[in-house]
């Protein structure tokens, strides 16, 4: 915005210089054509005052004018020709010529002696026309605007026009009273009127006039020609009372038509002069124009280069500022508050010093106050936010500690209390009592799975030492005791297996969980059911556990999946606490290891089945054993058709899910 406003100001400014120069340049052009047509305009104007005065002395009664009447008659028409594109032009000679074949016939028609009356009306009509193509004049206020020289000249060659028809007017009008040999009506007062008009026409020529123009008139008024011209008109002045008149129309007429020939040859010339001052005008605007616009580029150019080197001045430290800012938010600070969260030490030496900035933010640093101020406020913010992560950390690692400390107080309190309920058993001989320790030690073995749990989510119990292998069905056994509501767990089919000893805790209590969520979930009169079966073909163990309760949505079984891959300490925090058990699942099934795996899958007529897999390498070589469980194949193969299909689709949702 500092330097936008100069140079927007500053464009602006050439802009309208060009703009002016660009204007100065079409109206030279404009004024250079329309020079063009007034001098056109006046060749029209010429050849009509020449048939004017023929045709007004062919009605006066000269025959020999006929001839060269209906010569100049050709030079209008060709004149009117040319003059048919100019729409200037074009709506005067439709309302003032377009009765001219009409006069030309009449003329023709007229017999020798025609009345003045006649006479005058065919004078008027010429005079008519030839007024309303003097007054068209396209370039007046053109030339004034583009130059004072050049607005002279036109002027010059209005009057000039103006002194020319007064004398071709002149010519006419005495070339009929001439003929008729005295004058008759209204024609004195023309005569002196049409003298009157070119006197003062002469005059105002003299005063905006070159002097070269100025020489040129008065040298035609100096010739012999002229001098004649002045000696009938002399005598036509003193015809005024109507006396007859001894005069040679056709003298008369050559030596007016004379003086008309060099009038119009001066006009001709200051025509010229002012079409070639139009010329130079044009010429000039268009160099002045080819400036500008050069200046114009080279200062746009110098204006772009300049706004570029000042945008270049901000944006390189901004740029900088930028990098170093996604740096703090991308790497550098979630990497720093994990290495304090994983860290079991103090936080001190993770944070960076605060009056150290790298190289990022010193290329920030060294732009302006402004940026340099933002780039410090940037690291007073990954300071603080560093504070902030180690405090957390630290107030996480302290609550983890807690709990786990209380976790191993209850878990010994438990143990201890089950080793003198289980002495309390054998010394026990009264069926009742020892059914209320039985109940006690059930109370008991339930509370021992919870610290355990509490002791899984703080991520710091060990599993419960076992060194022997124990067969599924044991497991299931174990599991199945650790609940509340055992009696409505029902243990369906268990396919003989060993499970190595340092899993048999693990998946007890990873089998307990599971229980428990299916009995809270289902109808107190519905049992849970409980499978096993070996898949030969991959090699693993799957237990299930069946209910036929509310069963869950789409949605639900996606995010308790993803709470079973994924149980860490951010899940702990964000998970609510009604699905704790989702993350000891996870976490059980984390520590078992790879190839461990827990799928939900919707229970044939409502209801939540849960599969545990376990791999090949968490089993043991099957010992001898008596004991062998009924089998149910039929049941347990249906189950096992139609897990495996949910199996592939679990796994196909969990790829999806991951891919996205």
């Amino acid at each position: 915005m500092v330097i936008t406003v100069p140079i927007c100001l500053l464009l602006s400014v050439a802009g309208l210089a060009v703009h002016g120069r660009a204007e100065a340049l079409g109206d030279a052009r404009t004024t250079r054509a329309e020079v063009g047509l007034s001098l056109r305009v006046q060749a029209l104007v010429h050849q009509l005052q020449r048939e004017r005065g023929l045709t007004n002395g062919l009605l006066g009664g000269e025959e020999r004018f006929r001839k060269p009447l209906a010569a100049t008659r050709r030079q209008v028409d060709t004149a009117l020709r040319g003059m048919r594109p100019e729409r200037a032009v074009e709506d005067v000679i439709k309302r003032h010529l377009r009765r001219l074949a009409t006069i030309r016939a009449a003329a023709d028609r007229a017999t020798v002696g025609t009345d003045a009356a006649a006479r005058t009306a065919t004078l008027t009509f010429y005079t008519a026309a030839v007024d309303a193509l003097n007054a068209v004049d396209p370039v007046a206020a053109t030339a004034a605007r583009a130059d004072r020289q050049l607005g002279d000249g036109l002027a010059a060659l209005r009057e000039l026009a103006a002194a020319k028809e007064s004398v071709a007017l002149e010519r006419g009008l005495l070339n009929g009273v001439f003929a008729e040999g005295a004058f008759r009506g209204r024609e004195y007062l023309a005569f002196t009127e049409a003298r009157a008009t070119r006197i003062t026409a002469l005059a105002r020529f003299r005063e905006v006039a070159s002097a070269p123009r100025r020489a040129a008139l008065k040298n035609v008024f100096g010739t012999e020609e002229a001098q004649l011209a002045t000696t009938y008109e002399n005598q036509a002045e003193g015809a005024a009372d109507g006396s007859a008149l001894r005069a040679d129309p056709g003298v008369w007429w050559d030596a007016m038509t004379v003086l008309v020939d060099d009038l119009y040859a001066v006009q001709q010339a200051v025509g010229d002069e002012v079409r070639g001052r139009a010329d130079r005008l044009s010429h000039d605007a268009e160099l002045a124009l080819g400036a500008y616009l050069v200046a114009g580029a080279l200062m746009a150019a110098l204006v772009a280069g300049l706004a570029a080197f000042a945008s270049r001045s901000l944006t390189r430290p901004l740029g900088a500022l930028a990098e170093a800012a996604h740096d703090v938010a991308r790497h550098r600070l979630p990497a720093t508050v994990a290495r304090i969260q994983r860290s079991p030490q103090e936080h001190e030496e993770f944070l960076p010093p605060a009056d150290a900035p790298d190289a990022r933010e010193a290329r920030a640093l060294a732009g302006a106050a402004e940026i340099a101020e933002v780039a410090a406020s940037l690291r007073q913010v990954e300071q603080t936010a560093l504070h902030l992560a180690a405090q957390q950390a630290g107030l996480r690692r302290n609550t983890t500690e807690s709990l786990a400390n209380l976790g191993r107080r209850n878990q010994n309190l438990v143990r201890r209390q089950l080793s003198l309920i289980t002495r309390l058993e054998r010394q026990e001989l009264d069926p009742d009592a020892l059914a209320g320790l039985f109940e006690l030690d059930h109370l008991a073995t339930r509370m021992r799975r919870n610290a355990e749990s509490l002791l899984v989510l703080a991520g710091q119990n060990p599993p419960r030492p076992s060194a022997a292998s124990a067969d599924g069905l044991e497991v299931v056994q174990s599991a199945v005791a650790e609940v509340e509501q055992y009696r409505r767990v029902r243990i369906a089919a268990v396919e003989p297996v060993r499970v190595r000893g340092h899993a048999v805790a693990d998946v007890a209590h990873l089998l307990a969980e599971l229980i428990e969520n299916g009995l809270n979930f289902s109808p107190p009169t519905e049992p849970v059911e409980v499978h096993g079966w070996y898949d030969t073909e991959d090699d693993t163990y799957c237990f299930a556990v069946v209910d036929h309760g509310i069963g869950m949505s789409e949605a639900d079984k996606e995010r308790a999946g993803a709470r079973f891959r994924d149980a860490g300490e951010e899940a702990l925090l964000a998970a609510p606490t009604r699905f704790l058990g989702h993350l000891v699942v996870g976490r059980l099934a984390h520590r078992l290891g790879e190839g461990a795996q827990v799928h939900l899958f919707d229970t044939t007529g409502g209801g939540l089945s849960a599969l545990l897999a376990l791999p090949g390498r968490l089993l043991a070589p099957a010992q001898n054993s008596s004991a062998t469980p009924p089998p149910a194949r039929p049941a347990v193969s249906s189950l096992l058709n139609g897990f495996r299909a949910g199996v592939a689709r679990a796994e196909a949702r969990s790829t999806q899910g991951v891919s996205s």
